[in-house]
């Protein structure tokens, strides 16, 4: 007799990553198994910028965005210091909150037929040559064939990612709010990045009218306000006035801002040799771009595609999948890399913005050099 739960594929997150390659697999006739540790919907630090590329990954996978309210955004507007440059997006953008689209894609893969269970968290992963075993708390052990790591930015025992050379001293913050109807208006189908001291936010309405405003800062200016919400937001709005006419008289849905320390910016998976067979790492366990770029949705999605179609065509075997996906997002990834350094230094936010706003243009060129590119996708997509 076992003490073990045998499953044939495993698949641990229920964000975009894993519920993607939930779908897909579910279409092809596999009821993979999904274990996501949240027991209900809830929030996510997220930019929760779609672009084009995400609405198409979504779009194949039967997700409605328009009955699921997502906002519209046709222009980029960059504001630093209270100085402005603006520009037309080369694509129609859409804002919609990571807790109502995780929900519809879990809720999707569910559809299709994978089985979803939520409130469980894998405390930890092992593997020998043929079987993964993870400790998943209340389900106690389950042994997987093939194991879909999309755990985020949460790493796991025994599957940890090798971040050294990444930019680990950042934080995430995210706030919605509920803004006045003038500053509503004036935020109407743009999306604002703000560049401030040693960070960067992006302000944008995402469903219902809300408003999303989601920042990155170093750990040592957070630490200059006294680790303090309140502090940091005053501090950036005397370097950005519009921001003060943006928050004027909002209030907040959410009652305290959302957090993530550490992200490791600039991570890419290097395939190892000797980790077995069998393990797809997805999303942020693949690669992390910086938040600014708007890629990292579409990017998540891309990699439980991808993972999908590889296991489908070629089984267990994980190596040509990390290699494909590698090729598919490293030089995204480097380019943002060495933006989100130039952009935490006052130098090179004046360069940016004094490029961008000279030649607005450019701001469209660094767009298009941070996309998933349509080849990738169409390999993606092969599976569904």
């Amino acid at each position: 007799m076992t003490d073990y739960r045998a499953e044939k594929v495993v698949i641990v997150g229920g964000g975009l990553a894993g519920a993607s390659a939930a779908c897909v697999l579910a279409k092809a006739g596999y009821s993979a198994l999904l274990l996501e540790r949240d027991p209900e919907p809830r929030h996510k630090v997220c930019g929760e910028f779609l672009s084009i590329e995400a609405q198409v990954y979504l779009t194949h996978l039967g997700i409605d965005l328009d009955g699921l309210g997502a906002s519209r955004m046709s222009r980029l507007r960059l504001l630093h210091r209270g100085m402005r440059a603006e520009v037309e997006l080369p694509f129609m953008a859409r804002g919609l909150s990571r807790k109502v689209l995780d929900e519809a894609l879990l809720q999707r893969a569910a559809s299709l037929g994978s089985r979803v269970s939520r409130g469980v968290t894998v405390r930890s992963i092992s593997a020998d040559a043929s079987m993964h075993r993870l400790d998943a708390g209340p389900l106690e052990t389950i042994r997987a064939e093939t194991l879909f790591l999309a755990s985020g930015k949460h790493d796991v025992r025994g599957a940890k990612r090798q971040a050294s050379g990444s930019i680990t001293d950042l934080i995430g913050f995210k706030m919605h709010y509920y803004l006045s109807e003038a500053a509503r208006a004036a935020l109407e189908g743009i999306i604002e990045i703000i560049l401030f001291k040693e960070g960067y936010a992006g302000l944008q309405l995402i469903e219902g009218g809300i408003a999303n405003l989601c920042l990155v800062v170093t750990q040592r200016r957070f630490e200059e306000v006294g680790k303090s919400w309140d502090g940091l937001i005053d501090q950036i709005a005397r370097e950005c006035p519009d921001l003060v006419d943006r928050l004027q008289g909002a209030a907040t849905p959410l009652g305290k801002p959302l957090s993530v320390f550490q992200i490791p910016y600039g991570f890419l998976h290097q395939p190892n040799s000797a980790e077995s067979q069998g393990l797809f790492r997805l999303g942020d366990q693949m690669g992390v771009i910086p938040s600014f770029t708007g890629e990292g949705m579409s990017m998540a999605l891309h990699s439980g595609c991808l993972a999908a179609s590889a296991f489908l065509r070629h089984g267990r075997s994980h190596s040509a999948f990390h290699r494909q996906m590698r090729s598919d997002i490293r030089r995204q990834i480097r380019f943002a890399f060495m933006l989100n350094k130039a952009a935490r230094q006052a130098i090179g936010q004046e360069l940016i913005f004094h490029l961008c706003r000279t030649w607005p243009a450019i701001m469209q060129q660094v767009a298009s050099m941070t996309r998933v590119q349509e080849t990738s996708m169409q390999r993606a997509l092969a599976a569904l």
